[in-house]
């Protein structure tokens, strides 16, 4: 058996319209042999199309997530530093309210011991004075012998 073999006149083609030529000149084996680059053009053009708009998507919903993730440690972040600045200022308050607790009971303790001191001077005074009363009592009593004798 011997094959035959068929003569393709050979065709360069640079876009599509030439290809259709080329398919009006070739026949019907070159046609389909086109119409299957073709179709193939076709389809890939649609998974070109198809892949960069899930490469998009994929951009798109990359940058939300990061977005999202960024505002919940941000927000984390934010109430620390909110309630470090509430500490910082209850703790000024604290300081502040300490200073003058210091202040009064030092009031507090001077009062205490200058009332000491005159409670010591009030004794002193107290037992002054039964010293002199016992003083004048023995002088008393020592002219009044005196006196009778």
């Amino acid at each position: 058996m011997s094959r035959q073999r068929f003569s393709l006149p050979r065709v360069r083609a640079s876009s599509e319209t030439d290809l259709l030529k080329a398919a009006e000149v070739g026949g019907g084996l070159e046609s389909s042999l086109i119409q299957l680059i073709h179709d193939h053009h076709q389809s890939s053009l649609r998974l070109q199309e198809q892949t960069e708009k899930a490469k998009r998507d994929a951009i798109r919903n990359g940058t939300r997530v990061a977005d999202l993730l960024m505002d919940i440690v941000n927000g984390g972040v934010e109430e620390s530093f909110i309630n470090e600045k509430r500490i910082e200022l209850e703790i000024r308050s604290f300081i502040s309210t300490a200073m003058r607790y210091s202040k009064q009971t030092d009031q507090w303790l001077a009062a205490t011991h200058a009332v000491n001191s005159a409670l010591k001077e009030i004794g002193d005074f107290e037992n002054w004075m039964k010293t002199m009363d016992y003083d004048c009592k023995s002088i008393n009593a020592a002219i009044q012998n005196i006196y009778q004798s």
